[in-house]
Protein backbone atom coordinates (compact mmCIF):
# COMPACT_ATOMS: atom_id res chain seq x y z
CA UNK A 1 0.00 0.00 0.00
CA UNK A 2 2.39 2.62 -1.22
CA UNK A 3 -0.06 5.51 -1.13
CA UNK A 4 -1.51 5.05 2.39
CA UNK A 5 0.94 4.53 5.22
CA UNK A 6 -0.17 2.59 8.28
CA UNK A 7 0.93 5.37 10.60
CA UNK A 8 -0.48 8.44 8.86
CA UNK A 9 -3.07 7.22 6.39
CA UNK A 10 -1.35 9.72 4.14
CA UNK A 11 -3.05 9.46 0.75
CA UNK A 12 -1.12 10.56 -2.31
CA UNK A 13 -3.82 11.85 -4.64
CA UNK A 14 -1.32 11.98 -7.50
CA UNK A 15 0.28 8.62 -6.73
CA UNK A 16 0.13 5.67 -9.10
CA UNK A 17 -2.11 3.54 -6.87
CA UNK A 18 -4.73 6.25 -6.39
CA UNK A 19 -4.84 7.34 -10.03
CA UNK A 20 -4.96 3.81 -11.45
CA UNK A 21 -7.32 2.26 -8.92
CA UNK A 22 -9.06 4.94 -6.87
CA UNK A 23 -12.18 2.79 -6.20
CA UNK A 24 -10.06 0.20 -4.37
CA UNK A 25 -8.35 2.92 -2.35
CA UNK A 26 -11.73 4.42 -1.37
CA UNK A 27 -13.00 0.98 -0.40
CA UNK A 28 -10.00 0.34 1.83
CA UNK A 29 -10.20 3.78 3.41
CA UNK A 30 -13.89 3.40 4.22
CA UNK A 31 -13.05 0.40 6.38
CA UNK A 32 -9.83 1.81 7.89
CA UNK A 33 -10.08 5.60 7.92
CA UNK A 34 -13.19 6.99 6.19
CA UNK A 35 -11.89 10.55 6.42
CA UNK A 36 -8.33 10.24 5.17
CA UNK A 37 -5.67 12.93 5.14
CA UNK A 38 -2.86 13.93 2.83
CA UNK A 39 0.11 16.02 3.87
CA UNK A 40 1.32 16.21 0.27
CA UNK A 41 0.91 19.09 -2.17
CA UNK A 42 -0.43 21.52 0.39
CA UNK A 43 -2.38 18.92 2.34
CA UNK A 44 -6.08 18.33 2.82
CA UNK A 45 -8.80 15.93 3.89
CA UNK A 46 -10.43 13.18 1.83
CA UNK A 47 -13.85 11.95 3.02
CA UNK A 48 -14.96 8.74 1.32
CA UNK A 49 -18.60 8.26 2.37
CA UNK A 50 -21.79 9.44 0.73
CA UNK A 51 -22.99 11.19 3.89
CA UNK A 52 -19.78 13.11 4.56
CA UNK A 53 -19.30 14.23 0.96
CA UNK A 54 -22.90 15.41 0.65
CA UNK A 55 -22.79 17.20 4.02
CA UNK A 56 -19.71 19.19 3.03
CA UNK A 57 -21.07 20.02 -0.42
CA UNK A 58 -24.24 21.42 1.13
CA UNK A 59 -22.42 23.33 3.90
CA UNK A 60 -21.60 26.57 2.07
CA UNK A 61 -21.37 28.46 5.37
CA UNK A 62 -18.24 26.63 6.53
CA UNK A 63 -16.78 25.27 3.28
CA UNK A 64 -16.03 27.79 0.54
CA UNK A 65 -15.70 27.18 -3.21
CA UNK A 66 -13.19 29.97 -3.74
CA UNK A 67 -10.53 27.35 -4.60
CA UNK A 68 -12.01 24.17 -6.11
CA UNK A 69 -8.75 22.79 -7.49
CA UNK A 70 -7.31 19.53 -6.23
CA UNK A 71 -3.83 20.90 -6.87
CA UNK A 72 -2.57 23.32 -4.23
CA UNK A 73 -2.42 26.97 -5.22
CA UNK A 74 0.95 28.54 -4.33
CA UNK A 75 0.82 31.26 -1.71
CA UNK A 76 0.46 34.72 -3.19
CA UNK A 77 -1.13 33.41 -6.39
CA UNK A 78 -4.33 35.11 -7.45
CA UNK A 79 -7.22 32.67 -7.74
CA UNK A 80 -9.04 32.55 -11.04
CA UNK A 81 -12.60 33.84 -10.84
CA UNK A 82 -14.79 31.48 -12.89
CA UNK A 83 -18.42 32.06 -11.95
CA UNK A 84 -20.46 30.26 -10.83
CA UNK A 85 -18.16 27.38 -9.79
CA UNK A 86 -15.70 29.53 -7.81
CA UNK A 87 -18.46 31.68 -6.30
CA UNK A 88 -20.14 31.44 -2.91
CA UNK A 89 -23.67 32.62 -2.08
CA UNK A 90 -25.27 35.05 -2.65
CA UNK A 91 -23.40 35.95 -5.87
CA UNK A 92 -23.28 32.29 -6.92
CA UNK A 93 -27.09 32.17 -7.21
CA UNK A 94 -27.21 35.08 -9.66
CA UNK A 95 -24.28 33.82 -11.75
CA UNK A 96 -25.77 30.33 -12.01
CA UNK A 97 -29.28 31.54 -12.81
CA UNK A 98 -27.97 33.41 -15.85
CA UNK A 99 -26.50 30.23 -17.33
CA UNK A 100 -29.31 27.77 -16.58
CA UNK A 101 -31.49 28.55 -19.65
CA UNK A 102 -28.58 27.75 -21.97
CA UNK A 103 -28.27 24.27 -20.47
CA UNK A 104 -31.97 23.51 -20.05
CA UNK A 105 -33.43 20.25 -21.43
CA UNK A 106 -34.86 22.14 -24.42
CA UNK A 107 -31.60 23.94 -25.20
CA UNK A 108 -29.70 20.66 -24.97
CA UNK A 109 -32.24 18.86 -27.15
CA UNK A 110 -31.58 21.47 -29.83
CA UNK A 111 -27.92 20.31 -29.76
CA UNK A 112 -28.68 16.60 -30.11
CA UNK A 113 -28.49 16.31 -33.88
CA UNK A 114 -25.38 18.50 -34.03
CA UNK A 115 -23.80 16.12 -31.51
CA UNK A 116 -24.94 13.10 -33.51
CA UNK A 117 -23.45 14.47 -36.73
CA UNK A 118 -20.10 15.04 -34.97
CA UNK A 119 -20.15 11.49 -33.59
CA UNK A 120 -20.88 10.03 -37.04
CA UNK A 121 -18.13 12.13 -38.61
CA UNK A 122 -15.63 10.88 -36.02
CA UNK A 123 -16.69 7.27 -36.57
CA UNK A 124 -16.38 7.68 -40.34
CA UNK A 125 -12.72 8.62 -39.82
CA UNK A 126 -11.90 5.46 -37.86
CA UNK A 127 -10.17 2.60 -39.70
CA UNK A 128 -11.83 -0.56 -38.33
CA UNK A 129 -9.16 -2.81 -39.83
CA UNK A 130 -6.64 -1.72 -37.21
CA UNK A 131 -6.59 -1.29 -33.44
CA UNK A 132 -8.80 1.67 -32.54
CA UNK A 133 -7.96 3.86 -29.55
CA UNK A 134 -11.48 4.71 -28.46
CA UNK A 135 -10.27 7.35 -26.01
CA UNK A 136 -7.92 9.14 -28.41
CA UNK A 137 -9.81 8.75 -31.68
CA UNK A 138 -13.38 9.20 -30.49
CA UNK A 139 -13.99 10.18 -26.86
CA UNK A 140 -11.61 13.14 -26.74
CA UNK A 141 -12.99 14.86 -29.86
CA UNK A 142 -16.74 14.72 -29.35
CA UNK A 143 -17.17 16.96 -26.26
CA UNK A 144 -14.68 19.63 -27.33
CA UNK A 145 -16.44 20.08 -30.65
CA UNK A 146 -19.87 20.19 -29.01
CA UNK A 147 -18.97 22.76 -26.34
CA UNK A 148 -16.92 24.75 -28.86
CA UNK A 149 -19.93 24.93 -31.18
CA UNK A 150 -22.15 26.00 -28.30
CA UNK A 151 -19.83 28.77 -27.07
CA UNK A 152 -19.17 29.93 -30.63
CA UNK A 153 -15.55 28.93 -31.19
CA UNK A 154 -13.91 27.80 -34.45
CA UNK A 155 -13.60 24.06 -34.97
CA UNK A 156 -10.02 24.41 -36.14
CA UNK A 157 -9.01 25.49 -32.63
CA UNK A 158 -10.30 22.32 -30.96
CA UNK A 159 -6.88 20.69 -30.62
CA UNK A 160 -5.65 23.77 -28.81
CA UNK A 161 -8.67 23.72 -26.47
CA UNK A 162 -8.04 20.07 -25.64
CA UNK A 163 -4.36 20.72 -24.93
CA UNK A 164 -5.31 23.49 -22.52
CA UNK A 165 -7.83 21.28 -20.71
CA UNK A 166 -5.25 18.48 -20.41
CA UNK A 167 -2.58 20.86 -19.09
CA UNK A 168 -4.95 22.25 -16.46
CA UNK A 169 -6.78 19.13 -15.33
CA UNK A 170 -4.35 16.26 -15.99
CA UNK A 171 -1.00 17.71 -14.97
CA UNK A 172 0.77 16.53 -11.83
CA UNK A 173 1.06 18.37 -8.56
CA UNK A 174 4.55 19.69 -9.36
CA UNK A 175 3.56 21.09 -12.78
CA UNK A 176 2.18 24.44 -11.67
CA UNK A 177 3.95 26.29 -14.51
CA UNK A 178 2.26 24.03 -17.05
CA UNK A 179 -1.18 24.81 -15.62
CA UNK A 180 -0.42 28.50 -15.30
CA UNK A 181 0.71 28.76 -18.91
CA UNK A 182 -2.40 27.01 -20.20
CA UNK A 183 -4.63 29.23 -18.06
CA UNK A 184 -2.85 32.34 -19.35
CA UNK A 185 -3.32 31.22 -22.96
CA UNK A 186 -7.04 30.52 -22.47
CA UNK A 187 -7.64 33.88 -20.82
CA UNK A 188 -5.77 35.69 -23.59
CA UNK A 189 -7.73 33.76 -26.23
CA UNK A 190 -11.08 34.59 -24.68
CA UNK A 191 -10.14 38.23 -24.07
CA UNK A 192 -9.64 38.64 -27.81
CA UNK A 193 -12.81 36.69 -28.63
CA UNK A 194 -14.95 38.65 -26.14
CA UNK A 195 -13.68 41.97 -27.52
CA UNK A 196 -14.53 40.76 -31.02
CA UNK A 197 -18.09 39.91 -29.94
CA UNK A 198 -18.48 43.34 -28.37
CA UNK A 199 -17.74 44.84 -31.77
CA UNK A 200 -19.75 42.33 -33.79
CA UNK A 201 -22.20 40.14 -31.80
CA UNK A 202 -23.09 36.71 -33.17
CA UNK A 203 -25.67 34.05 -32.37
CA UNK A 204 -23.47 32.30 -29.83
CA UNK A 205 -23.18 31.96 -26.06
CA UNK A 206 -20.48 34.61 -25.67
CA UNK A 207 -22.65 37.27 -27.34
CA UNK A 208 -25.71 36.18 -25.37
CA UNK A 209 -23.82 36.43 -22.07
CA UNK A 210 -22.70 39.95 -22.99
CA UNK A 211 -26.35 40.92 -23.28
CA UNK A 212 -27.26 39.47 -19.85
CA UNK A 213 -27.67 41.53 -16.69
CA UNK A 214 -27.49 40.81 -12.97
CA UNK A 215 -30.65 41.25 -10.84
CA UNK A 216 -29.54 44.79 -9.94
CA UNK A 217 -29.47 45.70 -13.62
CA UNK A 218 -25.69 45.71 -14.02
CA UNK A 219 -24.39 44.05 -17.19
CA UNK A 220 -21.92 41.21 -16.86
CA UNK A 221 -18.37 42.49 -16.89
CA UNK A 222 -15.91 41.18 -19.44
CA UNK A 223 -14.06 39.56 -16.50
CA UNK A 224 -17.25 37.69 -15.53
CA UNK A 225 -17.89 36.53 -19.11
CA UNK A 226 -14.24 35.54 -19.51
CA UNK A 227 -14.24 33.47 -16.32
CA UNK A 228 -17.48 31.76 -17.27
CA UNK A 229 -16.21 30.89 -20.75
CA UNK A 230 -13.02 29.48 -19.20
CA UNK A 231 -15.13 27.29 -16.92
CA UNK A 232 -17.45 26.05 -19.66
CA UNK A 233 -14.61 25.18 -22.02
CA UNK A 234 -12.37 23.40 -19.53
CA UNK A 235 -15.19 21.65 -17.63
CA UNK A 236 -16.98 20.69 -20.83
CA UNK A 237 -14.08 18.79 -22.38
CA UNK A 238 -12.25 16.43 -20.03
CA UNK A 239 -15.20 15.35 -17.89
CA UNK A 240 -17.27 14.05 -20.80
CA UNK A 241 -14.22 12.72 -22.65
CA UNK A 242 -13.28 10.70 -19.56
CA UNK A 243 -16.82 9.35 -19.18
CA UNK A 244 -17.15 8.27 -22.82
CA UNK A 245 -13.78 6.51 -22.60
CA UNK A 246 -14.77 4.76 -19.35
CA UNK A 247 -18.05 3.59 -20.85
CA UNK A 248 -16.38 2.12 -23.93
CA UNK A 249 -13.68 0.48 -21.81
CA UNK A 250 -16.39 -1.18 -19.72
CA UNK A 251 -18.24 -2.49 -22.78
CA UNK A 252 -14.98 -3.69 -24.35
CA UNK A 253 -14.37 -5.83 -21.27
CA UNK A 254 -17.95 -6.91 -20.43
CA UNK A 255 -19.47 -8.77 -23.37
CA UNK A 256 -22.82 -9.44 -21.71
CA UNK A 257 -23.47 -5.75 -21.09
CA UNK A 258 -22.41 -4.86 -24.62
CA UNK A 259 -24.61 -7.52 -26.20
CA UNK A 260 -27.58 -6.37 -24.15
CA UNK A 261 -27.20 -2.71 -25.12
CA UNK A 262 -26.88 -3.63 -28.80
CA UNK A 263 -30.09 -5.69 -28.51
CA UNK A 264 -31.87 -3.13 -26.30
CA UNK A 265 -30.66 0.36 -27.30
CA UNK A 266 -33.55 1.88 -25.36
CA UNK A 267 -31.62 0.83 -22.24
CA UNK A 268 -28.65 3.07 -23.09
CA UNK A 269 -29.81 6.12 -21.03
CA UNK A 270 -30.20 3.91 -17.94
CA UNK A 271 -26.82 2.29 -18.59
CA UNK A 272 -25.23 5.73 -18.95
CA UNK A 273 -26.47 6.64 -15.46
CA UNK A 274 -24.89 3.49 -14.07
CA UNK A 275 -21.61 4.19 -15.86
CA UNK A 276 -21.68 7.70 -14.39
CA UNK A 277 -22.12 6.21 -10.93
CA UNK A 278 -19.44 3.55 -11.27
CA UNK A 279 -16.85 5.61 -13.15
CA UNK A 280 -17.50 9.14 -11.85
CA UNK A 281 -14.55 11.18 -13.11
CA UNK A 282 -14.66 14.34 -10.98
CA UNK A 283 -13.15 15.40 -7.66
CA UNK A 284 -13.70 18.96 -6.45
CA UNK A 285 -12.24 20.82 -3.48
CA UNK A 286 -13.55 23.16 -0.82
CA UNK A 287 -11.69 25.40 1.64
CA UNK A 288 -12.69 25.44 5.31
CA UNK A 289 -13.64 29.01 6.27
CA UNK A 290 -13.56 28.13 9.97
CA UNK A 291 -12.48 25.28 12.18
CA UNK A 292 -14.81 22.33 11.58
CA UNK A 293 -15.14 18.58 12.00
CA UNK A 294 -15.86 15.80 9.51
CA UNK A 295 -17.02 12.66 11.29
CA UNK A 296 -14.89 13.56 14.28
CA UNK A 297 -11.80 14.60 12.29
CA UNK A 298 -10.72 18.19 13.07
CA UNK A 299 -10.38 20.43 10.01
CA UNK A 300 -8.60 23.73 10.58
CA UNK A 301 -9.69 26.96 8.92
CA UNK A 302 -7.87 27.35 5.61
CA UNK A 303 -7.43 23.62 5.01
CA UNK A 304 -8.72 21.98 1.88
CA UNK A 305 -11.30 19.22 1.78
CA UNK A 306 -11.51 17.08 -1.35
CA UNK A 307 -14.82 15.73 -2.58
CA UNK A 308 -14.26 12.58 -4.69
CA UNK A 309 -17.77 12.08 -6.03
CA UNK A 310 -16.81 8.63 -7.25
CA UNK A 311 -16.22 7.54 -3.64
CA UNK A 312 -19.73 8.57 -2.62
CA UNK A 313 -21.10 6.60 -5.56
CA UNK A 314 -19.47 3.37 -4.37
CA UNK A 315 -20.54 3.64 -0.74
CA UNK A 316 -22.24 0.36 0.27
CA UNK A 317 -24.39 2.30 2.74
CA UNK A 318 -26.15 3.90 -0.24
CA UNK A 319 -25.83 1.43 -3.13
CA UNK A 320 -26.42 -2.28 -3.24
CA UNK A 321 -23.40 -4.09 -4.70
CA UNK A 322 -21.68 -0.74 -5.31
CA UNK A 323 -18.67 -2.22 -7.08
CA UNK A 324 -20.86 -4.10 -9.56
CA UNK A 325 -21.93 -2.30 -12.73
CA UNK A 326 -25.63 -3.07 -13.15
CA UNK A 327 -26.68 -1.46 -16.42
CA UNK A 328 -30.40 -1.61 -15.60
CA UNK A 329 -30.01 -0.34 -12.02
CA UNK A 330 -33.24 1.50 -11.22
CA UNK A 331 -32.46 3.29 -7.95
CA UNK A 332 -29.41 5.35 -8.73
CA UNK A 333 -29.05 8.62 -6.83
CA UNK A 334 -25.43 9.13 -7.80
CA UNK A 335 -23.28 12.24 -7.33
CA UNK A 336 -21.37 12.06 -10.62
CA UNK A 337 -22.39 15.67 -11.32
CA UNK A 338 -21.79 16.81 -7.76
CA UNK A 339 -24.38 17.78 -5.19
CA UNK A 340 -25.60 21.01 -3.61
CA UNK A 341 -25.48 24.48 -5.12
CA UNK A 342 -22.52 23.64 -7.35
CA UNK A 343 -24.09 20.60 -8.96
CA UNK A 344 -22.89 20.61 -12.58
CA UNK A 345 -25.11 22.95 -14.59
CA UNK A 346 -24.02 21.13 -17.77
CA UNK A 347 -25.39 17.77 -16.62
CA UNK A 348 -28.16 17.75 -19.25
CA UNK A 349 -25.61 18.41 -22.00
CA UNK A 350 -23.20 15.76 -20.69
CA UNK A 351 -25.93 13.12 -20.44
CA UNK A 352 -27.06 13.83 -23.99
CA UNK A 353 -23.49 13.59 -25.30
CA UNK A 354 -22.89 10.31 -23.47
CA UNK A 355 -26.10 8.75 -24.80
CA UNK A 356 -25.47 9.88 -28.38
CA UNK A 357 -21.83 8.76 -28.23
CA UNK A 358 -22.91 5.31 -27.07
CA UNK A 359 -25.79 4.98 -29.53
CA UNK A 360 -23.66 5.81 -32.55
CA UNK A 361 -20.65 3.72 -31.48
CA UNK A 362 -22.80 0.62 -30.87
CA UNK A 363 -24.58 1.06 -34.19
CA UNK A 364 -21.25 1.28 -36.01
CA UNK A 365 -19.29 -1.27 -33.96
CA UNK A 366 -21.63 -3.73 -32.23
CA UNK A 367 -18.74 -6.18 -31.81
CA UNK A 368 -15.56 -4.99 -30.13
CA UNK A 369 -13.18 -6.00 -27.39
CA UNK A 370 -10.11 -4.72 -25.62
CA UNK A 371 -7.00 -5.31 -27.71
CA UNK A 372 -4.90 -8.27 -26.66
CA UNK A 373 -2.10 -7.20 -24.32
CA UNK A 374 -3.51 -3.69 -23.90
CA UNK A 375 -2.30 -1.87 -20.81
CA UNK A 376 -5.03 0.65 -20.05
CA UNK A 377 -3.64 3.59 -18.08
CA UNK A 378 -5.87 5.94 -16.13
CA UNK A 379 -4.88 9.55 -15.68
CA UNK A 380 -5.83 12.60 -13.70
CA UNK A 381 -7.06 13.38 -10.21
CA UNK A 382 -9.31 16.42 -10.65
CA UNK A 383 -10.80 14.57 -13.63
CA UNK A 384 -9.94 10.88 -13.79
CA UNK A 385 -10.41 8.62 -16.79
CA UNK A 386 -8.70 6.08 -19.06
CA UNK A 387 -6.40 7.99 -21.38
CA UNK A 388 -5.93 5.17 -23.89
CA UNK A 389 -8.48 2.45 -24.68
CA UNK A 390 -7.07 0.20 -27.44
CA UNK A 391 -9.98 -1.70 -28.98
CA UNK A 392 -10.28 -4.32 -31.70
CA UNK A 393 -13.56 -3.96 -33.59
CA UNK A 394 -15.37 -6.59 -35.54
Amino acid sequence: MADVSDSERDVDLFGHEYVQDAPEVWKRLRSECPVAHTSRDGGGWLPTTYSDISSIAYDTERFSSRDVGVVATPEGTSLLVAPPITSDPPFHTDARRILLPYFSPKAVEDMREVTRSIAIELLDAIDPSDIVDAAEEYARYLPVRVIGSMIGLPEEDCEMFTRWAVDILQSHADEWDRRTQATKEILEYFAVTIADRRRAPRDDLISKLQAETLPNGDPLTDKHVLGTCFLLLVAGIDTTWSSIASNLLHLATHDDDRHRLVAEPELIPTAVEEFLRAYSPVTMARVADEDAEISGCPVAAGEKVFLPFGASNRDPEMFEDPDEVVIDRQENRHFAFGIGIHRCLGSNLARMELVVAMEEWLKRFPEFSIAEGADVQWGGTQVRGPRSVPIRVG
